[in-house]
């Protein structure tokens, strides 16, 4: 039995997961809505996380070193330490506009790195 606190809307749902006769076959309680369960189910079989990281710019501003950027979608959390280290090894070119695309389809997860603030010289 593993218990969870469902974050997919406000109410914030006590859930339970329990394996019936192996892992396939899991049983969600306490969920008010059809979201929780399948966020239950996503969270213990296969988790995944929307990551925020920092890229730098190529520019030299002595003000701004680095621009926020984000996962277009959530990624596997298991990959994420990866994800971070690419992330980082980036040099951003100015001027970047917010939803820009600093990479592309990252390892072919169909995870694209944004830019999640507009910057320019």
């Amino acid at each position: 039995m593993k218990n969870l606190i469902c974050i997919v809307c406000p109410i914030g749902c006590s859930l339970e997961v329990g394996e019936e006769a192996s892992p396939e076959n899991l049983s969600v309680t306490g969920n008010n809505c059809r979201r929780g369960a399948d966020y239950a189910l996503e969270e213990i079989r296969s988790p995944k996380r929307t990551v925020t990281a920092t890229a730098l710019i190529e520019a030299d501003i002595k003000s701004i070193r680095r621009v926020p950027v984000k996962t277009s979608t959530p990624c596997p959390r298991e990959k994420i330490s990866a994800l971070l280290d690419d992330v980082y090894k980036l040099k951003v070119p100015l001027p970047v506009k917010t939803g820009d695309v600093l990479i592309k389809n990252w390892n072919g997860e169909g995870i694209d790195i944004i830019a999640a603030r507009s910057l320019c010289l």
